[in-house]
Formats: structure tokens, C-alpha cells, sequence
């Protein structure tokens, strides 16, 4: 029986199907397990699990598809999951909203702590300021993990989410690309720091009136990224 709060596999290769499963209800979470990308948007739609492990080399639907309709839809956490490891895909996969990437052959247990850790930070995104947050016409309200404009809802992808709330929550502080890489990911090892400024570009696209000549989120060459201060936040 499938139980609200699972975690959706979707992944071809039967046998490694199984083995995420075991790997993953072996740490008390609930399954549910897709072969193709018709299968698990279906199984997506009707379940909504609260996390999507994805195998990019699908039948029917590309993992890719998958994840840009996925994301399009909700803001449910996406790892990624391939034999691909070249940077490009990476940065692909996480302009599509992706919010982790493993490169098989992989450990079952570090694909089940990344989930934990993704989980863990996304749930801890919530907790970290209590009070709402605004600039302008935009309104951040962390309890309810929700972003809007004028009143408008703006979704944001986990990744996003826990980048935005950073920033907004310290204006004018800057943050180097490693510190914020760390903030997304327990290990950043595999994972390149390009990534961040993918996110960035993503979040300018929603929330700048112009992305080209961002006045929010503003880069500090060499360094990394802050979020304008009180003074410099007029015109939002």
C-alpha cells in the first residue's frame, strides 16, 4: 500500500530499482517505485511523494522531461541519478531545477544520506527565520515556505528556496559561492561550483524586474553574491 510522505524511484533498470528501495525503506521510508517517465509524472501527480529520485536514461520520458514537468508542477525535491558525469549534464540536470546529482556506479548508502541531508535542509530552511521577510513588493514567509509578489505566489525549487532565504535574511552580508554551495549541499565534492550561479540565474529570472541588470541579488566579483540593502532595495 502507498502511504502519503514517500520517496519516488524512478528508475529502468529493475535491479537497481530494487536496491535503491531496500537501501531506502531500510531507513524507515515509504517507496514507490516508476520504470518510466509516463509512469512516474502519473505516479507524481497522484501521490505527490516529498522526494524523486531520477534516473535520466528513461523509456517513454526522458528523465530530463520528467524533471522539467516535475518542477513546473511542484517544488518536491529532484535528485538526479546517471551514468553521465560530465559537467555540462550537471549543470543541465540543475537548471532544470534539479537539486542533487549521483553518477553511477554509486554507494546506496551515500544516496541515502544525500537524501536525508536534502530533506534534512529543506525542512531546516523553514526553521531558520520565524519572522516574514520583504523587500518591496516581494514577501517571504518562511513558516509557510512560500514566496509572493503583489500577493502572487512565485514557486521555488528547494535549491532556490533555501538560497533566497539565505540571502534575504542577512541584506547586504556577502556570501561566497562555497559558503552557499555548503548551505545546498552536505558534501560539495562532486558537486561544482557553477552550480550556485545556475541558481542564481534561475532566481533572477523570477523575482528581478530585469535579470540582465539584477538589482536584488547582486554579484560580488571574485567573491560570491548579496542581497541589496535597505538603501539600495528602492526600487524593488
Amino acid at each position: 500500500m502507498i502511504q502519503k510522505d514517500s520517496i519516488l524511484i524512478v528508475e529502468d533498470e529493475k535491479n537497481i530499482a530494487s536496491l535503491i528501495d531496500k537501501s531506502i525503506r531500510r531507513e524507515g521510508f515509504h517507496t514507490i517505485i516508476a520504470h518510466d517517465g509516463e509512469r512516474a509524472l502519473q505516479l507524481a501527480r497522484e501521490w505527490a511523494p516529498v522526494f524523486v529520485v531520477l534516473d535520466l536514461m528513461l523509456p517513454k520520458t526522458s528523465g530530463w522531461e520528467v524533471c522539467r514537468q516535475l518542477r513546473e508542477e511542484s517544488d518536491v525535491p529532484i535528485l538526479m541519478l546517471t551514468a553521465k558525469e560530465g559537467e555540462v549534464d550537471r549543470l543541465f540536470g540543475f537548471s532544470l531545477g534539479a537539486d542533487d546529482y549521483v553518477v553511477k556506479p554509486f554507494s546506496p548508502r551515500e544516496l541515502v544520506e544525500r537524501i536525508k541531508a536534502i530533506l534534512r535542509r529543506t525542512k531546516n530552511a523553514s526553521m531558520l527565520r520565524k519572522t516574514k521577510l520583504s523587500c518591496g513588493n516581494l514577501l517571504m514567509e518562511p513558516e509557510k515556505h512560500k514566496l509572493t509578489r503583489n500577493g502572487e505566489p512565485i514557486p521555488l525549487t528547494p535549491s532556490e528556496y533555501v538560497l533566497l532565504l539565505t540571502l534575504m535574511s542577512a541584506p547586504g552580508r556577502v556570501f561566497s559561492r562555497h559558503e552557499l554551495l555548503t548551505r545546498l549541499y552536505q558534501t560539495s565534492d562532486a558537486v561544482v561550483a557553477r552550480v550556485v550561479d545556475v541558481h542564481i540565474g534561475k532566481l533572477r529570472q523570477k523575482i528581478e524586474c530585469n535579470p540582465a541588470n539584477p538589482h536584488l541579488i547582486l554579484t560580488v566579483r571574485g567573491v560570491g553574491y548579496r542581497f541589496a540593502d535597505s538603501e539600495e532595495q528602492g526600487g524593488s
